[in-house]
């Protein structure tokens, strides 16, 4: 069983996530431990507690831009696969989403097909 990391701080965000895991078809993704944090601080929290395969990383953040936890791990052996979640899709933010270490990049608002197609690629096989 894999398991992702949820970092947003929108609620209803994270609901709509939540909805999609579990309506899923496939049951790799159905199955996902889904572990939710609603700010950087709260997600630097909970990578101390238990390692995950996937963090789904929303960028602007109360606490802070999530771009500084995917660079702080990108040097780390063994590191989880991120995935930026953002609403600025400008070509210099997906460049620097990147450049901090991103794996991937998915523009809000997205849909579900779009959600769980980015994510079985980069869930371990």
């Amino acid at each position: 069983m894999s398991k992702v990391l949820l970092v947003e701080d929108e609620e209803l965000n994270r609901v709509l996530v939540r909805a999609i895991l579990a309506r899923a078809t496939d049951d790799v993704i159905r199955e996902i431990e889904l572990v939710e944090a609603g700010s950087l601080q709260l997600a630097r929290d909970a990578l101390m507690e238990s390692p995950v395969d996937v963090i789904l990383l929303d960028v602007n953040l109360p606490d802070g831009n999530g771009l500084s936890l995917a660079a702080d791990l990108s040097t780390q052996p063994g590191r989880p696969q991120v995935i930026a979640l953002t609403a600025s899709v400008l070509p210099h933010e997906r460049a620097a989403a990147m450049s901090a270490g991103c794996d991937a990049f998915l523009d809000k608002p997205y849909g579900a097909q779009d959600l769980l197609k980015i994510l079985a690629s980069h869930l371990p096989s």
